[in-house]
């Protein structure tokens, strides 16, 4: 049993049983009952997340939620749907650690806003899911997935391969069918990642649509929560319900054309709907440029007009969103720690130079495999006229230079490009192997827009997912896209091993 675990070990474990025989009462009367579906998923977590070759992408579940889903079943859009969290948000019930064992004892009895806003739309808090360590803003020379709080996730497609950072249990949690929903976050790359390389769908909306506040932050100009699901119509259901305005997050108090996301998604049609090719951002991978133009050759019987774009990216904005990062972290890392209620009158970290401190003298536990030299050189990132031109560089130039910028000269509605490459192998002595020339979603993410990632196929039977990229606030219109070229695709999906990979026969 996990450390984790053993938060909500005290509680009687008859409950659990109970739950089950909630399920076979429901499956016996022959209608679907959300408490029977979750039964089911709690099964699946026992078998398949836990032991030696377990996932690894659970921390902690509810033994309640199968009554919780009983009295959900009749409310709200969610009608008793169970949902995983990423263990940086926080839910009144747990801990929430951001994986660091620095905030192993952080427990607020707060629910974030998103968190408020499923439960009153009939949702089920089922448990929360590990991360990469402080959402992978550590050091350059991590290994997503790992946390000293949850261990390694493990990808479902392959035991051995990674599943991605940041909201790596998240993606894991969904491919294995631990639950119905999961929601990640995303900063760069956090939910996109993730979702391409274990087969399920991501979107990360446009920062605003989602509040922020008691999430554990990195940047106020980048962050934003959002889905994770099987299906596209699964993610704009779970993101309508956990949408809405929040007085404390000022940007949600901007944002255009918040709606129901499921709207209109099954008729949507691409017939005549000019969609951009990144071509340059394909990568220098044949296998995944084969997959890739499979999608594309399906988009084009759905009645989409391909346009192939080249475009030369302006590196300077790489350089100017990490400062804002680095800037934003120390600052925004310091109001949410400062939030903390005290634990039984115990010391709690307060600030920046507090977390690097506690790594200092947990070296052991905490930097056995990476250390911590992004943090360090954020604490001495404070210059802020440096920082606000930065940003104010970064924005520009991912938005109104690269992203509008392509879909007006180009005529387009939406971008599409192949999200990432299959997953790589784990290894927590030389940490990640990222293919940087795959992918797009660095404008999106700095800028602010919306990015959705779709299952495409699958290479060697690891996945790989399709991006589609939208105008700001066009949020509804991305997922609506991606709900008809999910429609269209021909390509078969792998079902998940739970075995080491081997090559196919």
């Amino acid at each position: 049993m996990k450390t984790a675990f053993a938060r909500v070990a005290a509680l009687p474990v008859l409950l659990l049983a109970s739950t089950s025989a909630l399920a076979q009462e429901a499956a016996s009367e022959g209608a679907y009952d959300a408490a029977a579906e979750i039964a089911v998923q709690v099964d699946r977590i026992e078998t398949l997340d836990d032991g030696e070759n377990g996932i690894q992408a659970v921390l902690v579940r509810s033994l309640t939620a199968g009554f919780k889903a009983r009295e959900a079943q009749d409310t709200g859009i969610l009608k008793g749907r169970s949902v995983l969290v990423k263990d940086n948000i926080e839910t009144e019930e747990w801990a929430t650690t951001a994986g660091s064992l620095a905030l192993a004892q952080n427990y607020t009895r707060r629910d974030a806003p998103l968190i408020a806003n499923i439960r009153s739309n009939g949702g089920v808090i089922l448990g929360k899911t590990n991360l990469s360590e402080w959402a992978n803003i550590r050091s350059n020379d991590s290994t997503s997935g790992w946390s000293a709080v949850g261990g390694l996730t493990r990808n479902p497609h392959a035991i051995d391969r990674n599943t991605c950072g940041s909201s790596s249990g998240s993606g894991a949690a969904i491919a294995a069918g631990f639950a119905w929903g999961a929601i990640g976050t995303e900063t760069n790359g956090s939910i996109t990642c993730p979702a391409s390389i274990n087969g399920v769908v991501g979107f990360k909306p446009s920062v605003g649509i989602v509040s922020r506040t008691h999430v554990v932050p990195i940047s106020s100009t980048q962050d934003t929560a959002g889905p994770m699901t099987k299906t596209v119509s699964d993610a704009a259901l779970l993101l309508t319900a956990m949408a809405g305005e929040d007085p404390a997050d000022a940007v949600t108090m901007t944002a255009q054309n918040r709606t129901d996301y499921t709207q209109g998604l099954g008729e949507y049609s691409l017939e005549g709907v000019r969609i951009g090719v990144m071509r340059g951002q394909i990568g220098n991978r044949d296998d995944v440029r084969g997959v890739f133009e499979q999608s594309l050759a399906d988009l084009e019987r759905a009645g989409a007009v391909l346009v192939d774009i080249e475009f030369e990216v302006n590196t300077q904005m790489y350089g100017n969103s990490f400062t804002v990062l680095l800037f934003e972290l120390r600052e925004e890392m310091g109001k949410y720690l400062a939030s903390i209620p005290e634990i039984d009158g115990k010391p709690t970290p307060r600030s920046l130079t507090d977390l690097i401190a506690f790594n200092k003298a947990n070296a052991d536990r905490e930097m056995r495999w990476f250390e911590q030299g992004i943090f360090q050189v954020a604490e001495q990132t404070t210059d802020r006229a440096a920082y606000e031109k930065a940003r104010e560089n970064a924005v520009r130039i991912a938005g109104e230079e690269t992203l509008d910028l392509l879909l007006a000269d180009n005529d387009v509605e939406f971008l599409v490009a192949p999200t990432r490459g299959p997953a790589w192998v784990s290894d927590l002595v030389l940490g990640d192997n990222f293919n940087g020339s795959i992918g797009f979603g660095s404008p999106a993410a700095i800028a602010g827009y919306p990015h959705l990632t779709v299952p495409m196929g699958a290479i060697e039977g690891l996945p790989v997912g399709i991006s589609f990229f939208g105008a700001k606030w066009e949020d509804h219109a991305v997922l609506k896209a991606g709900a008809a070229y999910e429609r269209a695709r021909t390509a078969k999906l792998p079902a998940p091993s739970f075995k080491r990979w081997k090559p196919a026969e």
